[in-house]
């Protein structure tokens, strides 16, 4: 059998793995391990590698990583401290391969362990850009480290192939969000009204921002500008879900419970509310507000809207539900607006997601049942012919 080994970092990251690592536990040619890292050991951020546990699986390794800090030296110092202890868990792992998902800092350590490990990688979700963002050299750069690639449009797989990717080991499956849109149980609206102990109004707005860590000293101004915007709507009731571990991210808790705490009859937020919870929440609130990729993603296969602010995604794939606005007051409002219109609520029932209809679980799990291992670290840079 084949050892795969997931490391996931993020409960966001989690949610999109989650069926990938029940199908390769259940493949008879696989042998599924774990390694919990980054925001799932921290309190702060919810323990949220119980979630893992909960959903059956074990986890083989936990890798401390995170520091409470936020700074650049911080996040620089927990990339150091997340290399020493992926060493660690590779060398009692010992596995055949590494499945990893995007972008994020905790996953650009293992990576670079794994290099140096001679062990190889697939990565999903590469291609992809996000001119707001570290994130964009830190997944590019995970791009040249790894050996399979599973990406979510042709667009991309033509820019992972521009990396000097073989196409053979370039693999277009669609968005993993999807799948568990369309193999979830979701919850009714009691049932999520009980489950957040909260009341869903006529109008439901679900928010989620996070920093934009290209951008300095910008993320803080650009969420007071949406609170602001979010402070004069009437009968709206508003779900927060928290940011993640980026640089500055602290700022954005801090304003985001004070926002909850003067406007608590309309107003919650949650650390994590988990895929399922956050999955029912985008089938029954009426848009999502904020940079999330989970807004661009997701939200178009459930015919909602997406307000999109500043620059964050700028660079992905978007669908015709997706309203761009500059990080200002009256922007926002004006997108707010235009959601509501009757002329764009029309408009949505003929949205079509470009990241496809669900299945790229299913697809990988195939291509890594077929797929060798053997002797795929050595890489030959593939040059595009130019006309």
């Amino acid at each position: 059998m084949k050892k795969v080994c997931v490391v996931t970092g993020s409960r966001a990251e989690y949610g999109l793995l989650r069926l990938v690592m029940r199908e390769i536990k259940d493949s008879p040619n696989l042998n599924l391990q774990i390694i919990a890292t980054g925001m799932h050991l921290s309190p702060e951020f919810g323990l949220t590698y119980t979630e893992i546990e909960k959903d059956g699986f074990t986890i083989d390794k936990k890798v401390e990583m995170l520091l409470n800090s936020d700074t650049s030296k911080g996040v620089a110092t927990s990339m150091g401290l997340g290399m020493i202890g992926c060493a660690n868990a590779l060398e009692d792992l010992k596995p055949d391969l590494i499945l990893i998902l995007g972008d994020r800092f905790e996953i650009f350590s293992l990576v670079s362990t794994a290099m140096i490990f001679r062990i190889p990688v697939a990565h999903l979700h590469g291609g992809e850009l996000t001119e707001g963002l570290i994130d964009e050299s830190i997944r590019h750069s995970i791009t040249k480290m790894s050996h399979l690639h599973f990406v979510a449009t042709k667009e991309y797989r033509d820019r992972v192939i521009q990396l000097g990717e073989n196409p053979k080991n370039v693999f277009q499956v669609g968005g993993l969000g999807i799948d568990n849109i369309f193999k979830m149980k979701l919850l009714n609206r009691s049932q999520l009204e009980d489950s957040l102990d909260f009341k869903l109004a006529e109008k439901n707005l679900l928010i989620t921002y996070h920093p934009v860590t290209l951008e300095k000293e910008n993320s803080e101004d650009q969420l007071k500008n949406l609170l602001s915007a979010l402070e004069e709507l009437k009968d709206t009731n508003i779900i927060f879900t928290m940011p993640n571990a980026d640089m500055d991210s602290r700022i954005l808790f801090k304003l985001i419970k004070e926002f909850v705490n003067r406007n608590s009859k309309f107003a919650n937020y949650y650390t994590s509310l988990g895929q399922l919870k956050y999955l029912s929440c985008l089938k029954h609130i009426d848009a999502v507000i904020g940079n999330s990729s989970s807004g661009l993603i997701e939200a178009p296969s459930f015919k909602k809207g997406t307000i999109n602010i500043g620059n964050r995604q700028k660079g992905r794939i978007k669908a015709e539900s997706v309203i761009d606005c500059i990080p200002e007051k009256e922007s926002i409002l004006k997108a707010i607006n235009k959601i509501y219109s009757k002329e764009f609520q029309i408009k949505l029932k003929s949205v079509s997601n470009p990241y496809g209809n669900g299945g790229a679980s299913d697809k990988i799990i195939k291509i890594l049942n077929k797929k060798s291992f053997d002797n795929i670290t050595k890489k030959k840079f593939y040059n595009i012919k130019i006309l």
